[in-house]
Parts: structure tokens; C-alpha cells; sequence
């Protein structure tokens, strides 16, 4: 089991001084989260991920350090920075990817959504339970046919003459469905493939015609919980739209999931400098041909290798993490710092597995854990072909998401 260091926030990893960048009220609040993850997540994370359980009671004690929505202000939210929520992601992902999730799902995603396009009285009604941990939250965009190409959605809303709505549809690999009060569900209001007709919907999950089921058995975010969504004639009021204009179009879902992309963002090299921290420890004490694998010029490589991508994905979460609090960040510079730290995090994940040898593939060492969950954190909020194509654009000018020929 990794133990920590006091000194930098950023751990012996720090090569750059990365630690005096940040500011005291930031380093106490990266210190309460990462006591919150040595006391209450590493002594039971290797038993929840064997399992497949996601510990519940882990979420009061988000809740008390205001983990949850804690980028958002009023409604019984903390109030908290974009570094400072970036930080305890990575704290919490140093964890767990499976518990840096739950947070996003429910105050990145859910949270958001209601609180940037939501009425005031969805605000009232949902967000100071969300903020308590005494509601949790889903988000349903991605279906079975439409992952990176939400537009093309089936799930439909249809209103009736009296006012209410009716959804139809399926949803996949939603996180929290099946513990989740409420859903935001994302569903096509007009033509199908018709981009401005996609609505959000807040749905109580006990209204009928709700489904969830977990999808099982994984190998990857074990400690998690991620669902199939069925909705059969589930019967809204004409209030359970999102009505703000910015939720019009594929452009509300897309700002909440900016803010979810951002938290992965800092999680990932929380992965990354766990997995670092563990094979440094481990090198120092294991020894072979009479002396510690950490006195062998490969060995030695092999972290500065580590310890160089962590300085530098934590130098770009930081850059877009002030960006975002300055009002200077643009969507663009989300994908770079998504791409470039989970494709770094996973390399190290899985070179940190390599140095452990044989032991590495058991739950006693947390590398191969995580670099198994970050196939799942490459792949959610944005794929690396899509954080490709999406830079791709921005340098070029011309989209290439559409298949050749269309």
C-alpha cells in the first residue's frame, strides 16, 4: 500500500517545485481530501474493487469535506475554485479512479446540469440534497447505438397536449443509475439526428417506467457502479424540462460534460503519481543481486521517465485549472490536457505494474488497478480519437468527425 510523504502536495514526483505554485488554502484543502482517501479508501479499496462494490458510506464523508458540486455556489454548494476542485479530484483518483467518478457523475455532471440550466425550483428542490450526499444524481446521454455521436440519439420526449412529456429510449453506461434519486436524461425533442431538438429532463427514478440495471461482470472501475437505462412511457410534467436556452441542443449536455473532462483531467495524474509513489516505494525495499531494484540504471530510467509526465500533466492541469477560474478557457484546451494526461497516465500505470513484477498483479499493489480503470477514464467523456479530432479542428479548421464520403 502507498504511503505518503509530507512536503509537496504533488509527492516526490515533484522535480519543478510545482508545490509553490499553489496557494495554502489549496494545499490544505489537497491535504484534507487525501487524509479522507488514507483513512477511509485505501485500507478497503483492494476488497471494494475484488467485490465489485461501490461503499456507500463513503459518500457522507464526501459530503462533509463539500466534495459534492463543490465547484458550484449557492444551493448548499461549496463554492470551491476549478484548482481546488481539480485537486481533490486527484486526490480522490489517487484512490480510486471508481471514487474520483462518483463526485464528477454527481456534482460535474448531474449537479451541473441542473444548476446551469435547471429552473429555481429544480435548483431548490435538488441541489442542497445533492450537495449533502442525501440524493445522488445520474446523467443519461450516452445510448447503445450513440457514444461519441450523441446527435444521432433515439431516446425521444413527445408532449402531450396536456402538457406532459413521455420519454422512450435506452441509455448506456450511466454511472450511479441504480443508486441514484434523480436523473438528468438527455432526449430527442425533434427529426431524429436533429442536434437542436435534443432536451434535458429531470427525472425522479422511482417515476414508473424507469429502469436501471448494472452492467456486470467488468474488469475495469469495479468499485463503481455503471448502468443500462430502459425508459418505457415514463410520464413527466411539463416542468421536468431543463428550460434555460443554454440547455438547447447538444450544447447542454456538452458544458457539463467540459466540466466532467476537466475533473479527469486532474484525476488521471492522481492515478498516475499513486502508481509512481507505490514502484518507488517498492523499488527502494525490494532487493535482487544484493542490492535495491532502485540502484539499477533501468530502474532509475524508468522514474525519471514517470516523474517527468507527472510534473508536466500536472504543469497542463494547473495552466487550464487557472485558465478556468480566470473565464479564459476554451473547450479546446479541455481535450489537450484529456488526451495527454490519460494516455501518460496509463503509461505509467502500466510501466509501474512492469517494475513489480510478479506482485504486481495482485490487489496489494495499486498500478494494475489503475491502469485497468483508466481504460475506462480514456474512454468515457471523450474518446482519445475524439480529443484527436477535436484538436485536429482547431488546427486545421476542418471538422473530420463525419465519415469519408458523407
Amino acid at each position: 500500500m502507498t504511503t505518503h510523504s509530507s512536503g509537496s502536495v504533488f509527492g516526490p514526483a515533484d522535480l519543478t517545485g510545482l508545490d509553490a505554485q499553489l496557494t495554502a488554502e489549496e494545499k490544505d484543502l489537497a491535504r484534507a481530501v487525501r487524509d479522507l482517501v488514507d483513512t477511509h479508501i485505501r485500507p478497503n479499496i483492494a476488497g471494494w474493487y475484488e467485490q465489485a462494490v461501490f461503499p456507500r458510506e463513503i459518500i457522507p464523508e464526501l459530503a462533509k469535506l463539500g466534495l459534492l458540486g463543490m465547484h458550484l455556489t449557492g444551493y448548499g454548494c461549496a463554492g470551491r475554485s476549478a484548482v481546488m476542485y481539480g485537486l481533490a479530484a486527484s486526490e480522490l483518483e489517487a484512490g480510486d479512479s471508481g471514487l474520483r467518478t462518483f463526485v464528477s457523475v454527481q456534482g460535474s455532471l448531474a449537479m451541473s446540469a441542473i444548476h446551469k440550466h435547471g429552473s429555481e425550483e429544480q435548483k431548490q428542490h435538488w441541489l442542497p440534497e445533492m450537495a449533502a450526499g442525501r440524493a445522488v444524481g445520474c446523467f443519461g446521454l450516452t445510448e447503445p447505438t450513440a457514444g461519441s455521436d450523441p446527435a444521432s440519439m433515439r431516446t425521444t420526449a413527445v408532449q402531450e397536449p396536456g402538457g406532459d412529456w413521455v420519454l422512450n429510449g435506452a441509455k448506456r453506461w450511466i454511472g450511479l443509475a441504480t443508486l441514484a434519486d434523480v436523473a438528468i436524461i438527455w432526449a430527442q425533442t425533434g427529426e431524429h439526428g436533429d442536434a437542436r431538438g435534443v432536451r434535458g429532463f429531470v427525472v425522479p427514478t422511482d417515476t414508473p417506467g424507469f429502469h436501471a440495471v448494472a452492467i456486470e461482470p467488468k474488469l475495469s472501475m469495479r468499485a463503481s457502479v455503471q448502468c443500462d437505462i430502459t425508459l418505457e412511457d415514463v410520464r413527466l410534467p411539463a416542468d421536468a424540462i431543463l428550460p434555460g436556452e443554454s440547455a438547447i441542443g447538444l450544447k447542454g449536455p456538452f458544458a457539463c460534460l467540459n466540466e466532467a473532462r476537466y475533473g479527469i483531467i486532474w484525476g488521471a495524474m492522481g492515478a498516475a503519481r499513486d502508481s509512481f509513489e507505490e514502484v518507488l516505494r517498492y523499488s527502494s525495499e525490494r532487493t535482487q543481486f544484493g542490492m535495491p531494484l532502485s540502484a539499477f540504471q533501468l530502474t532509475q530510467a524508468k522514474l525519471a521517465d514517470m516523474a517527468l509526465e507527472i510534473n508536466k500533466g500536472y504543469l497542463l492541469a494547473l495552466q487550464i485549472g487557472r485558465a478556468k477560474d480566470a473565464g479564459t478557457l476554451n473547450p479546446t484546451m479541455i481535450s489537450v490536457g484529456k488526451l495527454n494526461n490519460c494516455r501518460e497516465a496509463i503509461r505509467i500505470a502500466r510501466d509501474a505494474r512492469e517494475m513489480l513484477g510478479g506482485n504486481g498483479i495482485t490487489l496489494d499493489h495499486s498500478p494494475l488497478r489503475h491502469a485497468n480503470n483508466l481504460e475506462s477514464v480514456r474512454t468515457y467523456e471523450g474518446t482519445d480519437e475524439v480529443h484527436a479530432l477535436i484538436l485536429g479542428r482547431a488546427l486545421t479548421g476542418v471538422g473530420a468527425f463525419a465519415a469519408a464520403g458523407r
